[in-house]
């Protein structure tokens, strides 16, 4: 199970994410989930109107810790060794949705959309100005990433629930790692292995033509 109880700190995914990516620019799973643990933290910060993103998110980090300790878990270390396994043998839907619903590409693909949300959100609390509207920053980062996948309903609902975020302040507070400043700081340390971790996926999910699966 997913512990979102715990606070969230920006210190401990940012190690996560620093490891995430071996000598051979190998995304490994293993601190990858753990990195999207602390992220689920920082999700149910927002508050209960984004349950119904953190929640989906903590379930496909179940779905991956799953196939990670079964009994191909050796499959499951990095994602291209992921990738090679299922696509190689043929468990990943790639026209519908119907005999692989929890194949590791397709739940991976779900929280590398997540991410990019995340990233770009993260990128606006560092780099907004001091009185930036989180909620603005939240809703512009959700219009470029997530949103192209979302019915109109869900749409909506996030454009209400950006309406209710706390300031920038509250937030940079948040990451429990000090001061406003400093935690601006640590972002700015951070987003470089986050955005190399999308960077890498989104291309080996492009080169897979993986990137629509239903």
């Amino acid at each position: 199970m997913v512990d979102v109880e715990e606070s969230f700190n920006l210190r401990v995914v940012l190690l996560n994410f620093k490891q995430c990516l071996n000598e051979k620019e190998e995304v490994l799973l293993d601190p990858y989930l753990a990195g999207w643990k602390g992220l689920v933290r920082f999700l149910n910060s927002l508050g209960a109107v984004f349950s119904f993103v953190s929640k989906d998110v903590a379930a496909k980090l179940q779905i991956m810790e799953r196939l990670r300790g079964g009994p191909q878990g050796t499959h499951y270390n990095s994602l291209q060794s992921m990738v090679a396994y299922e696509v190689g043998g043929g468990r990943v839907d790639l026209q519908q949705r119907s005999r692989h619903p929890d194949s590791g590409c397709r739940t991976v693909l779900r929280l590398h959309r997540a991410l990019r949300w995340l990233q770009l959100f993260l990128e606006g609390l560092s780099g907004g100005p001091e009185d930036a509207s989180a909620a603005t920053l939240c809703a512009d980062a959700y219009s470029a990433s997530l949103a192209a996948y979302h019915p109109w309903i869900v749409r909506q609902a996030v454009a209400m629930a950006s309406c209710t975020l706390p300031s920038r302040k509250v937030f940079l507070e948040a990451m429990n790692v000090g001061p406003p400043e400093q935690a601006v700081q640590m972002l700015a340390e951070a987003l470089p292995f986050i955005e190399q971790v999308y960077s890498v996926s989104q291309k080996l999910y492009a080169d897979h033509t993986l990137l629509d699966l239903p």
